[in-house]
């Protein structure tokens, strides 16, 4: 494992490598290891890109080094009372790794929890970054303000891109003032078709809801869930709107539970599908024997199935959606592809922008 301890060394390394042939995974706090097939590239720590290097509460926007831990800067922004919007979580609960997730790994994975249904993800408040290509060449990207038109949006192609475009080592974020109130609504007995309609419903009004999910066993009962965010009198207002939803007790272990997927059986391989929502229903009634449950108003479904891998993907596909092997053994990882394969098409584009970045491809592993 290599450490390096600023740009010009990171530099340094990545060029040394394109020369060699030498293939780099580039790796935070390696909470997602067991995420892609495994591989024998040299590992390159980001963890010494650590560190806030401005943050201005009163403009909203964050500026951290990319191997920042997670927690860390979720205490920093809340001592402010304020938040990262796209609710990020640690992998480690869900993969079994107790490792301490960075900001540079959530970003480039793309992470997001229950609340992006109405704040976005990842990529819609990156600001900007500054990283090194697979050349070994720095570039910076984006701007350290909110407002900003010029150039390629070049955030959002380096969120969810897994590593495989350029090694982030600084990342501008924004961030928006947390709740001051939280509250839990829930409405029991629904099936996944009749939980997909109260959510939509739900969604459609002027409730403002922040977050949707539906669980068919959670404390031995089927709870379509609804979250709403903000002061102490627009919550009960706005409550009051949603007709055959009532308040629920301990709100917060639900939300935690969806975020990290834990009513699941972990001796099962766990996918994860982004799918049309109203279409989530269909996905789970082809997986016969699945366990699974609806995040994003259904657009993400969390499933355990030993399903053949092709009949899972069908099913998503078939939703106009796709799906991720997120959990799996060692074995399976080998043969299964982590991410959802793309079309001819649309391969051929990914790939074009893979060699623009990375032209010899020192980033590609195999892990994906």
């Amino acid at each position: 494992m290599i450490r390096p301890a600023n740009i010009d060394d990171l530099c340094a390394v990545i060029a040394e490598a394109r020369d060699s042939g030498t293939k780099l995974r580039l790796r935070g706090g390696g909470t997602k290891d067991a995420i892609g097939a495994p591989c024998d590239a040299q590992i390159i720590d980001t963890c010494g890109f650590a560190g806030v290097v401005n943050y201005d509460p009163p403009e909203l926007v964050l500026t951290v080094g990319a191997g920042t831990p997670l927690a860390e800067i979720e205490t920093l922004v809340a001592s402010e009372g304020q938040m990262l919007a796209f609710d990020p979580f640690d992998h480690g609960a869900m993969l079994g790794n107790d490792g301490g997730a960075t900001i540079g790994g959530v970003v480039a994975a793309g992470v997001a929890g229950p609340a992006r249904l109405s704040r976005g993800g990842a990529r819609d408040h990156l600001l900007g970054f500054t990283a090194v290509s697979g050349r070994g060449e720095t570039f910076v990207a984006g701007a350290k303000v909110v407002k900003n038109v010029t150039g390629y949006d070049l955030p959002k192609l380096m969120a969810g891109s897994w590593g495989r475009l350029a090694a982030l080592t600084e990342l501008t974020l924004k961030v928006l003032p947390a709740p001051r109130t939280r509250l839990t609504l829930a409405m029991r007995g629904l099936d996944a078709t009749g939980a997909v309609a109260a959510m939509a419903r739900a969604m459609g009004s002027a409730a403002e809801v922040t977050a949707a999910a539906h669980l068919p066993d959670w404390q031995g009962k089927a709870v379509t869930a609804l979250r709403l965010d903000g002061f102490a009198e627009s919550v009960a207002a706005r409550a009051a709107m949603l007709t055959g939803f009532e308040a629920l007790e301990g709100g917060d272990a639900l939300w935690m539970a969806v975020r990290d997927a834990a009513p699941l059986p972990r001796e099962l391989p766990l996918w994860r599908l982004i799918v049309a929502p109203g279409q989530a229903p269909d996905v789970i009634a082809a997986l016969p024997g699945a366990e699974w449950l609806f995040d994003w108003a259904g657009g993400l479904i969390w499933l355990a199935s030993n399903a053949d891998p092709a009949v899972i993907r069908t099913a998503a596909e078939a939703a106009d959606g796709h799906a991720t092997l997120m959990r799996a053994s060692e074995a399976m990882r080998r043969a299964v592809p982590a991410l959802h394969p793309q079309p001819t098409a649309l391969a051929a584009i990914e790939e074009r922008v893979r060699r623009a970045f990375d032209p010899d491809g020192v980033f590609e592993t195999g892990r994906f």
